[in-house]
């Protein structure tokens, strides 16, 4: 990699207004936390589609449950990757306004980062589709999934479901909204790990350079903004590697 673009990319990070990241499944795939759409993504599984989608998990929630086993309830073995930590880093002094994430895997916010909008919901609360007010935290559906067993409704009995947004689902408003300021404010959008395939969340991007914004593109996988991109890298942890060791440098 030009050590040039990347002092240029540091130097662009540092000066900006309003910088922000947007990240997808390839910034955890570096934790060990299979992307969907990747060479080893969990979409080249049969039923990878039916794992999220709503009306599969009304029918049948185990699908789900043993299926996201790895994905969401395994994290605390995952660690955060360097783009985690450096991204936390960026945000500590105070280069990085915001993270914008489709992720639900919580290492943004494992990793210390603290203004994190997660446009596809959050596993943090699991609740009852039947019954208002039955919510249970994430460490205790945890402890329940990693027995093999499935949280349930102390009323009805019923499977609770996660709050992430499966497909058949609305984006939850008040985080899409939030996510849709910070994108229109940022003069430089960090656009990392994700092949800008899933709409709405994948037109952040777009928000920004609407509103005269300039983006930077990490991505091993083409994406349809890869021409509008100030920089374009393929190597996440490459790049992010050499952000640390910048920001070591120029460190008091």
């Amino acid at each position: 990699m030009p050590v040039k673009e990347l002092k240029e990319l540091y130097e662009k990070i540092s000066r900006a207004g309003h910088c922000t990241a947007f990240t997808g499944a390839g910034v955890s795939t570096l934790s060990g936390i299979r992307d969907f759409r990747g060479k080893n993504g969990l979409y080249n599984d049969v039923d990878a589609e039916k794992i999220f989608d709503i009306g599969y998990f009304k029918k049948d929630p185990s699908l789900y449950y043993k299926a996201a086993s790895d994905l969401i309830y395994s994290v605390d073995e995952k660690k955060p990757s360097v783009v985690h930590i450096v991204l936390a880093e960026l945000e500590k002094r105070g280069f990085l306004k915001a993270i914008i994430t489709q992720n639900i895997d919580l290492l943004h916010t494992r990793a210390g980062s603290a203004r994190v909008i997660e446009v596809h919901g959050s596993p943090k609360i699991h609740h009852c589709l039947s019954c208002t007010g039955i919510n249970m935290p994430f460490d205790e559906a945890v402890a329940i999934v990693r027995r093999g067993e499935m949280p349930e409704c102390p009323k009805c009995k019923r499977v609770l479901k996660p709050a992430i947004t499966f497909f058949g689902e609305n984006l939850p408003v008040d985080a899409l909204m939030e996510a849709t300021k910070e994108a229109e404010k940022s003069d430089l959008m960090l656009v990392l790990g994700t092949s800008l395939s899933v709409f709405p969340a994948a037109a952040m991007p777009q928000y920004t350079l609407r509103h005269g914004g300039e983006i930077v593109i990490v991505n091993n996988m083409s994406t349809s903004l890869d021409s509008y991109a100030l920089f374009h890298f393929d190597d996440l942890e490459e790049v992010f590697n050499g952000i640390r060791d910048l920001i070591q440098r120029s460190a008091p």
